[in-house]
């Protein structure tokens, strides 16, 4: 009995520690929030990436869509691919991810391929206490050290545009410094600086 009693103070701090630990973790995954959370600051931009592809990526995805595209990619243009993993996961924003599309019923504001899929889940870097109206003076290291995109790279764009995709061949390059200027978003300069 003793013997135990020696190991209380140790064994009570294990509960502790996990919550800790667990805390640690959460802090890394963000949530998404959707492209309408950004529209209230960033109208300019979400107005020219609503009119995108990426906005419409989704819609790719249904019967009749394209027809001509899908069949000479060997696709069946009468198929709904809506439901179809190896192609939802590039057409939504945030598949497979806490807080990301998970159907057209359930996450209907995460369908097409969002602003965060490039500046990261915004469900921290969003809040009051970071990037707002009421904290005018947030620094951008901040926003990135809880879930903003520091930079926007090649890298982050080729998960979706490489050859796994059955619109292009197998020799398909994606030119990333001339995709990067077209068929995102209108770059507006920011009111305050950060």
């Amino acid at each position: 009995m003793r013997r135990i009693a020696g190991w209380l103070p140790i064994l009570a701090t294990v509960p502790v520690l996990l919550v800790g630990v667990h805390g640690v973790v959460a802090a890394d995954e963000h949530a998404y929030v959707g492209s309408q959370k950004c529209k209230v600051c960033h109208l300019k931009e979400w107005k020219s990436w609503s009119e995108t592809k990426m906005a419409k990526a989704f819609d790719v995805l249904k019967p009749g869509e394209l027809a001509d595209k899908k069949k000479a990619a060997g696709l069946d243009p009468t198929k709904d691919y809506t439901t179809d993993v190896k192609c939802v996961r590039c057409h939504v924003t945030g598949y497979g991810k806490k807080g990301g599309f998970t159907s057209i019923e359930a996450t209907p504001g995460l369908v097409g391929v969002g602003c965060e899929m490039c500046h990261g889940a915004g469900g921290t870097y969003t809040q009051t206490a970071h990037m707002s109206l009421q904290n005018k003076n947030y620094k951008k290291a901040d926003l990135v050290a809880v879930g903003l995109t520091d930079k926007i790279t090649e890298k982050l764009c080729t998960g979706c545009h490489n050859t796994e995709s059955p619109f292009v061949g197998p020799k398909y390059v994606f030119d990333f410094e001339a995709r990067k200027t077209q068929g995102t978003h209108e770059k507006s300069p920011l009111k305050f600086e950060h």
